[in-house]
């Protein structure tokens, strides 16, 4: 009986907390995008930064985006948004992930882990490049 419980809270859990990480990144980026339509200029100015320096500025790490987007940057809020949007593809493979871990499936792990380190480094690389 313990293991069809855990199977079913894994089962009613998963797109649970699924659609409210995707909820949330949907708020977030709904608030930057209103941020962004009423800061004046903010995208225009961003926009030729891009053009006459070829290259966007490293705003530093994540503590300084949060603040960032805390104080209303748009920009920050919007990256804040879409970091929280990945998350909704790493957290449906991690829990695949355990669900197989847990029928003992390794062909299943082994291809499940794969992809999630596919998409781990793909955010790392992201971030470095």
């Amino acid at each position: 009986m313990r293991a069809e419980e855990e199977d079913r809270i894994l089962r009613v859990w998963t797109p649970v907390i699924l659609r409210t990480v995707l909820a949330a990144a949907a708020i977030v980026l709904i608030l930057g995008l209103i941020a962004m339509a009423t800061v004046p200029g903010e995208y225009v100015d961003h926009f030729r930064a891009v053009q006459d320096n070829d290259r966007v500025k490293d705003y530093g790490n994540f503590l300084s985006l949060l603040i960032r987007a805390w104080h209303g940057n748009p920009r920050s809020i919007m990256t804040l948004g879409l970091m929280i949007l990945t998350l909704v593809p790493l957290a449906r493979v991690a829990f695949c992930l355990m669900f197989f871990i847990k029928s003992r499936n390794k062909a299943f792990v082994i291809f499940t882990a794969y992809v999630l380190a596919g998409l781990a480094v793909g955010v790392m690389l992201g971030r470095i490049g």
